[in-house]
């Protein structure tokens, strides 16, 4: 399985989840997990995603998240699951 961490960061406004699990279902990007929040309207999102039936490459999805976020106000970030276990290693 190839996780990686999506979070989504920035003020809060209508569709910020459709618009992102809507490019992740286009994409066949499974949600493993997901927890969103909003503060003082401030949305705040982190999911787990699994990207092993994607045909894309990570990058290009990093990127095309990253243009989607600036389309619509936000930042999104992607990290590989390995990352996060290689910090913890250490």
């Amino acid at each position: 399985m190839k996780k990686t961490v999506i979070t989504v960061v920035g003020k809060d406004t209508v569709g910020i989840i459709a618009k992102v699990c809507t490019y992740l279902a286009n994409n066949r990007i499974n949600i493993l997990d997901i927890s969103q929040t909003i503060v003082d309207g401030f949305f705040n999102m982190m999911m787990i995603v699994d990207m092993n039936e994607s045909a894309k490459p990570f990058g290009d999805i990093s990127n095309e998240l990253t243009q989607i976020g600036e389309e619509i106000g936000v930042i999104i970030k992607c990290q590989r699951e390995e990352i996060f276990e290689k910090m913890h290693r250490i």
